[in-house]
């Protein structure tokens, strides 16, 4: 592998798994020279162009904004796209990659996302039109959110649906019913924009048994995003409103009578 920098040697630990012929996933180690700017997902594509074409992984864009290669990493799940191998090598100059934790395995380092996605679409997590909008009629003025109203999001809007909160997620590793970190911060970003139609049928969504009430409130799922996101701090926004749904969803057609 030839990059700028001088070369050093690592270690690659990597988890495989071949339904076909393992009956259990088994680590195997490959070694190769990387620089200090070798990220995880060069040395992935290393070992699979020049070592090992079996291998199998997803990845897409390459500049953290798809998160299609999210996976575990020594323990902690992240995007291998943008995170150099050097500042995860240990004592040993091994690094350990695996897949996404809770999810079952489908060959080597792609894991089967159904349940993620189907958690996701629990939360209808597209705008809905306000009472009395009619999308067939020409638009003829835009819909105006304040800056404090789009502060309040938190930049909710960021999330790129890697799964690394997910499969971090220890209630998730418990129950797959539970709509997951992933789906309630993206409820929580069209329940708290004012453009949003039906905030009341959505928190009535992630107020059931299955929903914000569920999170023990670990933080594994803070720590886990690699865009520095909080869904806990979104859970926690949803169980009050909740708790007053009612009235919430009175203050948002009145909001919406000033659009």
């Amino acid at each position: 592998m030839t990059q700028n920098g001088q070369a050093k040697k690592a270690v690659i630990r990597v988890q495989r798994f071949n339904p076909d012929v393992d009956r259990k996933p088994y680590l195997e180690a490959f070694e190769l020279e990387i620089t200090d700017d070798t990220t995880l997902l060069d040395a992935l594509e290393h070992i699979k162009n020049y070592l090992d074409g079996s291998l199998t992984f997803r990845r897409s864009c390459r500049h953290a904004i798809c998160g299609s290669c999210a996976m575990n990493v020594n323990g902690a799940n992240t995007l291998v796209c943008n995170r150099r191998v050097a500042a995860f090598l240990d004592r040993k100059g091994q690094v350990t990659v695996r897949p996404l934790p809770y999810l079952p395995i489908i060959k080597d380092l792609v894991v089967d996302r159904t349940s993620f996605w189907e958690q996701y679409l629990r939360v209808k997590p597209w705008l809905i039109p306000p009472a009395g909008y009619d999308d067939s009629l020409p638009a003829t003025s835009e819909f105006r959110v304040t800056p404090e109203e789009v502060a309040a999001l938190k930049t909710a809007e960021t999330c790129i649906m890697c799964g690394a909160c997910y499969s971090a997620c220890q209630v998730v590793a418990m129950n797959k019913k539970y709509i997951g970190p992933h789906a309630l911060l993206k409820g929580f970003l069209r329940v708290l924009d004012p453009r949003d139609g039906d905030p009341a049928g959505r928190l009535e969504i992630v107020g059931g048994e299955d929903g914000v009430f569920r999170c023990h409130t670990i933080f594994n799922c803070i720590d886990a995003c690699p865009k520095g996101l909080n869904p806990t701090q979104a859970i926690e926004t949803l169980r009050k409103l909740a708790q007053k749904r009612q009235a919430f969803e009175a203050a948002r057609l009145e909001r919406q009578k000033s659009l």
